[in-house]
C-alpha cells in the first residue's frame, strides 16, 4: 500500500508511504489518497484529517515514468485537486513538497512543516508549468511577486521563509512535523465540528471561488506546451541527468 491511514481519536493520520521514489505520485497513491478522503469525510467520528509524507520527504511530485492515473470521481487528479471538503486538512511536511507535492499542501487548509522542509515548482525546468492548479493557487496564499518567483525560477522556498510569509502556520524542529500537526488538530478538534466545517466553507469560498474558467485556461496553456520541443528536451535532461538545451520552440 502506497497511503497508510491511522486513527488518533476525531483525527485521520493519511501517510504517503513511497519514500524510496520520493513519495511520486503514481496510480496507488491516487488510489489511496482518494479512499483516505473519502473515509475522512464520509465517517463521523473524524473531525480533522492530516496528511504526511513522513520523516523524509512530502512528495517530489508526479511521477514522471507513468503519471498518478486517472481522475477519481470525488477528488479529481490524485484523489484531492479538485475535491470538495467540508472537514479541516492539515499538511504536515517534512523535506521536499515539489511540483504536484506542493500542489496537494496548497489543497490543505493549514500547514505545519518541519525546518528541513522546502517547498517549490520545478516544471518550468522541464518545459512544463504546474498543472494541478499550482500556477494560480499559489499567489492567493502567498504574495504574488514570490509565487512568481517560484513559479519563473523553479527554485525552492525553504520553510523559514514560508513560514515568515504566512504560507506555514507553524515550524517544529526536524521529524516533528506530524506533532505539530496532531497539536495544532487538537486545538480544531476542541471546537464545536459544525462551526469548524461552515466556517471552513466559507472562507475557502471566498479564497478559491469558482475555479472554472481558470482550470481552463491552465489545462490550454499546459497542452500547448505538451506539443513542444522543450518539453521532450527538458523531461529527456531530467532522466539523463544533463542540463536542458532550450529551443523555444
Amino acid at each position: 500500500m502506497s497511503v497508510q491511514v491511522s486513527r488518533q481519536g476525531k483525527v485521520l493520520v493519511i501517510t504517503l508511504d513511497r519514500v524510496p521514489k520520493r513519495n511520486a505520485l503514481n496510480v496507488d497513491i491516487t488510489a489511496g489518497l482518494d479512499a483516505a478522503l473519502n473515509q475522512l469525510e464520509d465517517d463521523p467520528d473524524l473531525w480533522c484529517g492530516i496528511l504526511t509524507g513522513g520523516t523524509e520527504v512530502f512528495s517530489a511530485g508526479a511521477d514522471l515514468t507513468i503519471g498518478p492515473g486517472e481522475p477519481t470521481e470525488r477528488g479529481g487528479l490524485v484523489g484531492i485537486i479538485t475535491r470538495t471538503r467540508s472537514k479541516p486538512l492539515i499538511a504536515a511536511v517534512e523535506g521536499l513538497a515539489l511540483g504536484g507535492g506542493m500542489e496537494i499542501v496548497l489543497c490543505c487548509d493549514l500547514v505545519v512543516a518541519s525546518q528541513t522542509a522546502a517547498f517549490g515548482f520545478p516544471e518550468v525546468k522541464r518545459g512544463l508549468m504546474p498543472d494541478y492548479g499550482g500556477v494560480f493557487r499559489a499567489p492567493r496564499v502567498l504574495p504574488a511577486n514570490v509565487a512568481r518567483e517560484m513559479l519563473l525560477t523553479g527554485e525552492n522556498l525553504d520553510a523559514a521563509r514560508a513560514e515568515r510569509l504566512g504560507f506555514v502556520n507553524a515550524l517544529t524542529e526536524p521529524g516533528q512535523a506530524l506533532s505539530g500537526a496532531l497539536a495544532m488538530a487538537a486545538r480544531v478538534c476542541a471546537n464545536a465540528p459544525l462551526a469548524v466545517r461552515e466556517s471552513l466553507n466559507v472562507v475557502n469560498h471566498e479564497i478559491n471561488g469558482d475555479e472554472a474558467a481558470t482550470w481552463a485556461r491552465s489545462d490550454a496553456a499546459h497542452a500547448r506546451l505538451l506539443g513542444t520541443n522543450d518539453v521532450k528536451e527538458g523531461i529527456g535532461a531530467f532522466f539523463e541527468r544533463r542540463p536542458a538545451h532550450w529551443t523555444g520552440t
